[in-house]
């Protein structure tokens, strides 16, 4: 009768054990869940967040100050910051110039020799922002001059040779930039360093999103112009006055490409500032306890 009962009791245990078991070999799966693979199979990765705008906001450019004529009005600039002068006015018709360019005698490349171009400035067409500036053009017929404005100086585009006054048989140059004389820009040292810094940043990010933006060809071209441009820049920049100390042309031309860049991204304002975090009201005391 014993060994009966133990054999009983043995076939429930066994009986229990492999219902635990199988349980054991069911894993939970709760509602919404994705059922387990199959032996043999191999679950796909969830699809990465984000997509192609995620991407495209990786590359952000940095603010920069564009500027506008106000930059300029009333300030005596200089040719390569020591050469003729420059000031840019406002007219009851729009803006003008008043301009004196030195240069030399046509005939003898040797003397040295001045242009006036009157004592009331000369008028001013305006050409919009093609290159994401203010562009001008003088209305002068002996050298007509397009120039765009930027923070502090303009720089003269075109023309792409020298004018030859024949009146006065002087050859002028205005190519270049006409900024402030460089003996006041001494004292502006760290700000300018701050302003270039900030403009190279921005022009490598712009090329990079602008790289984003075409297949392998556009690439290319947009890496020969970055190279092009940093040529350019020395070339234009080499003769501006105190420029290896202080790097004031630089500046200036970094930014004007980091304002090109923005123009034809589309980008037409400058992100706004992040709100600054409200400060916490201080606590109130609590009133004393009078001692008993």
């Amino acid at each position: 009768m014993n060994r009966h009962l133990r054999l009983a009791s043995s076939l429930a245990l066994l009986a229990l054990a492999g219902g635990t078991t199988l349980a054991c070999a069911q894993p939970l799966q709760l509602p919404g869940a994705q059922p387990p693979n199959q032996a043999g199979t191999q679950q796909s990765a969830p699809p990465a967040s984000g997509g192609p705008a995620a991407a495209s906001r990786a590359h952000v450019m940095p603010a920069i100050k564009v500027a506008g004529e106000e930059a300029i009005i009333g300030r005596p600039l200089r040719r390569n910051g020591g050469f003729g002068e420059a000031v840019f006015d406002k007219t009851a018709a729009g803006y003008g110039l008043k301009l004196k360019a030195e240069g030399f005698q046509a005939s003898n490349l040797v003397e040295p020799c001045a242009i006036s171009f009157g004592d009331a400035p000369v008028p001013l067409t305006a050409l919009g922002r093609p290159a994401g500036v203010p562009r001008y053009k003088l209305e002068a017929p002996i050298c007509p001059i397009v120039f765009d404005v930027l923070d502090g100086a303009f720089l003269v585009v075109e023309p792409a040779q020298p004018c030859v006054v024949e009146a006065a048989a002087c050859r002028i140059d205005p190519r270049g930039l006409w900024g402030p004389d460089s003996r006041t820009l001494v004292s502006r040292a760290k700000e300018i360093e701050s302003a270039r810094g900030t403009a190279e940043r921005a022009v490598r990010e712009g090329y990079r999103v602008l790289g984003a933006k075409g297949d392998a060809s556009d690439q290319r071209a947009i890496a020969r112009e970055q190279a092009s441009f940093s040529a350019e820049r020395e070339l234009t920049c080499r003769d501006f006055q105190r420029e290896g100390s202080l790097g004031f042309c630089g500046a200036r031309m970094t930014e004007a490409r980091a304002a090109s860049i923005r123009a034809r991204l589309g980008i037409t304002s400058e992100p706004k500032p992040a709100a600054k975090p409200k400060p916490r009201p201080k606590p109130v005391p609590l009133p004393l306890t009078p001692t008993q």
